[in-house]
């Protein structure tokens, strides 16, 4: 080996040795800076906008909208969870109302006035399911442990406080100096990448139609479904639908429960009060339009603009939840998007273009 090759070697040994104790380093800080990082890209153009308007203050614009970022997550989300606490308590005392007031003696009756199963109810609950003081000893402690589990999960919150609130100075102190220096940033890391110009406009583009396309599918998907459970909400009578329907928005990203969530206890509201025909009604409708409407929409909205097969989208989805958490709705399609970029990459400049005659998985080759 020459000198040169050794020294080369060395190098990159080091290099490596760096770059690995690094990122140990900011590991814990990965997933506040990965969604200061999108909240960035998708505001940037708004940044470009407000700086203008200020006179070429970058940083003064950087403050605006990073202060406007902390008004619109943190007040909401306050709110919304005393709300959600004491409507909690409140509807523990109304099942305690309702079953005082003989609520239980006149639910096999006003199961039976449902339109085609309420015969079949009123006959199950009162042969094989429960007898009315069972129901009742079973109603009560349903609506208590739905009571303290928004309870208990506030009080987890608060005694979380300090990992949330860090992160969240994180992401706020990140997404300050993405606005004031990321352009610059986003350049030097374009330069540095060891590829030709042509490869690297192909990958950097795709990720920014990825980043927008996801974005745009998700939230767009949780406003359609919050929307539909609103109205839902709204024609039923349920209490404080206006709140209901921004907590379904809030919860509709999770793919397992979300919008269910938030429409199921107000089934379950709807049954404590007696109110059987609205109880199914929103059962129906949770189950066949809000919570149906995700296995469609965000998909089609995503793959719109990415150009990704369906499976593999929804196999990135559920694979960079499952890795990242929530915030792998967002890394999962980036990943496989970019991945699909690299292989027509290779494709094109290092195997040709050259495509093989279809093979028959039915015969033998």
């Amino acid at each position: 080996m020459t000198k040169p090759q050794l020294f080369t070697a060395v190098f990159f040994a080091f290099f490596s040795l760096l770059l690995y104790q690094i990122a140990l380093m900011f590991q814990p800080f990965l997933l506040p800076v990965l969604w200061a990082v999108i909240l960035a890209h998708m505001t940037f153009p708004l940044h470009v906008r407000l700086t203008a308007r200020l006179g070429g203050r970058d940083a003064l614009s950087a403050w605006c909208l990073t202060l406007g970022v902390l008004a619109m997550v943190v007040v909401p989300m306050l709110l919304m969870a005393m709300m959600l606490v004491r409507e909690a308590v409140g509807a523990e005392l109304a099942v305690q109302t309702w079953i005082e007031a003989g609520g239980i003696q006149r639910l096999p009756e006003q199961l039976s006035t449902l339109p085609v199963i309420g015969g079949t109810l009123h006959g199950l609950i009162g042969r094989y399911v429960l007898q009315p003081d069972a129901l009742e000893s079973l109603i009560r402690s349903s609506a208590q442990v739905v009571s303290k589990f928004f309870i208990d999960q506030l009080s987890d919150l608060l005694k979380n406080a300090f990992v949330l609130l860090s992160n969240f100075l994180i992401i706020l102190f990140t997404l300050w100096f993405l606005y004031k220096d990321g352009r610059g940033w986003l350049q030097f890391l374009y330069e540095l990448v060891p590829l030709g110009e042509a490869q690297k406009q192909k990958i950097f583009a795709r990720m920014d139609i990825t980043i927008r396309a996801v974005v745009k599918g998700v939230l767009l998907t949780a406003i359609a479904q919050g929307l539909l459970a609103g109205v839902a909400y709204a024609v039923l009578g349920a209490p404080f639908a206006v709140v209901l329907t921004a907590l379904t928005i809030l919860l509709a990203p999770l793919p397992f429960g979300g919008t269910a969530f938030i429409w199921g206890p107000v089934v379950m509201y709807f049954l404590a009060v007696g109110s059987m025909g609205k109880a199914l009604v929103m059962l129906i409708w949770g189950i066949a339009v809000v919570s149906t409407v995700d296995q469609f929409l965000r998909p089609w909205l995503i793959g719109q603009d990415v150009q990704m097969p369906v499976l593999f989208l929804v196999l990135s989805i559920l694979g960079g939840l499952a890795l990242y958490g929530l915030i792998g709705l967002f890394v999962g399609p980036i990943l496989m998007s970019i991945l699909m970029t690299v292989i027509a990459i290779y494709r094109e400049d290092y195997h040709g273009g050259e495509t093989a005659s279809p093979v028959d998985p039915g015969l033998p080759s």
